[in-house]
């Protein structure tokens, strides 16, 4: 199993391309399958999430090429299978987003129950109730969700507790292609959501409200294939730049919109960090300057986002003072705490709240990654810890960011990759 080994460098330099956003790919993928005629996508970042979405596609029988730009061409007009079978989906919950077209376009779907990162409970109830609403008779057996409609779904009234992201992208994708008008309130208001909204749009759907807690679809009786650009990934832009504030350093993230982290870059600020925007690029400069602490409660878009909660939380960590952070989406996803209290972090923890309190520095250890952004903090703490940091179990990095070894090392971190 590989291994990323860490070491203090000092300060970090230069820029770095943001890549398509995984959250933002998965779905439109998945979306691949309601058109009746090839689409082709662009900026889809080459993870291992996304490389399991095209495995499963491709199960199904969709015709999928690469080009030499490496973007994707999807032809979903012969299917040869309506089922997500658990081998492929057991690794990734954004496979439960094969629901909603499959059922939309075709009236049928067998769909295993869905794994990822264990972050907690992260029920499909609110993905089965709507599509029930939408004239769906669905059975769960066996590990397995079986979805059948008599004729196309019909639109309807749904409203969605608490707010979720794949139950409003699959809702959106099953009610695109049904009979009226569905309503979606309560919806999700990320960006991915919106990329997903705007694809399907350009593909031929009546989608409004976009941005907005209520969604408003009128059903069409088809799709077609669209040439599509995904949207930048505004966590690993996040993430970038978190590692410049713990090492002090200035760096610019590129092929980013600004828009989509406003509420980050407020507390990168709040922290003592010297922010810059132009449209697509975005420079933090945290030279010469003392990291402060900030307290933070992770909520959903726009507010605080919590797949960036593990990276502020290394921030408070080495920062000058006591701070907060109250996780609110999920129950587990402090399970990096106790990773960086190996490396001399001090962080307790009361019910959903941890409480961190800034030490001077950390000390490099071996270390295990439990989550996508929870190795994401562990390889953070690792630039600046005394000596080096062993992260164990990457591949839960790997399903999130796109080749990290080498973007860190373009603004020159000391990071390699051991494989067993």
């Amino acid at each position: 199993m590989d291994k990323l080994v860490v070491s203090c460098q000092g300060e970090l330099s230069g820029n770095i391309e943001i890549s398509g956003a995984k959250n933002a790919a998965l779905p439109i993928l998945m979306g691949c399958l309601l058109a009746e005629t090839p689409t082709k996508l662009s900026n889809v970042p080459h993870l291992m999430d996304v490389t399991t979405s095209i495995q499963l596609l491709a199960s199904m029988g969709v015709d999928v090429l690469f080009d030499e730009h490496l973007n994707i061409e999807l032809d979903a007009s012969h299917l040869t299978s309506k089922e997500a079978p658990y081998e492929l989906v057991n690794t990734m919950r954004a496979s439960i987003l094969v629901l909603g077209p499959l059922l939309g376009r075709f009236g049928e779907a067998k769909v295993s129950l869905p794994g990822g990162c264990a972050i907690g409970s992260r029920p499909v109830d609110i993905h089965i109730h709507g599509m029930q609403k939408m004239g769906a008779d669905i059975q769960v057996e066996q590990g397995y969700i079986i979805a059948k409609s008599n004729g196309r779904l019909k639109g309807a009234d749904i409203s969605m507790t608490p707010v979720t992201v794949t139950g409003t992208e699959n809702l959106l994708m099953a009610a695109v292609l049904a009979e009226g008008t569905t309503y979606l309130r309560n919806a999700a208001r990320e960006p991915e959501v919106t990329d997903l909204a705007e694809f399907l749009n350009k593909m031929g759907a009546k989608i409004s409200g976009l941005g907005t807690s209520t969604l408003v679809i009128e059903g069409v009786e088809r799709l077609s294939g669209v040439e599509y650009s995904v949207i930048p990934d505004r966590i690993e832009a996040g993430t970038y730049l978190a590692a410049a504030a713990i090492t002090k350093s200035k760096l610019t993230v590129t092929k980013v919109n600004p828009k989509h982290l406003s509420i980050v870059l407020d507390k990168f600020t709040e922290a003592g960090a010297d922010i810059t925007c132009t449209a697509n690029t975005i420079t933090l400069d945290m030279r010469n300057r003392s990291l402060k602490p900030v307290n933070i409660v992770t909520d959903p878009y726009p507010l605080f986002p919590t797949d960036m909660q593990a990276q502020f939380l290394v921030m408070n960590a080495l920062a000058d003072g006591e701070s907060t952070i109250q996780e609110t989406i999920f129950e587990n996803r402090f399970m990096h705490v106790s990773e960086l209290a190996r490396m001399g972090a001090d962080i307790s923890i009361e019910g959903n709240t941890a409480t961190i309190r800034g030490v001077k520095k950390l000390h490099g250890a071996p270390v295990m990654a439990t989550d996508l952004r929870a190795s994401a903090s562990l390889i953070l703490a690792g630039l600046v810890a005394e000596g080096e940091t062993i992260v164990n179990r990457v591949y839960h990095i790997d399903r999130g960011y796109e080749l990290i070894e080498e973007k860190f090392h373009k603004i020159g971190a000391h990071i390699y990759r051991l494989s067993d």
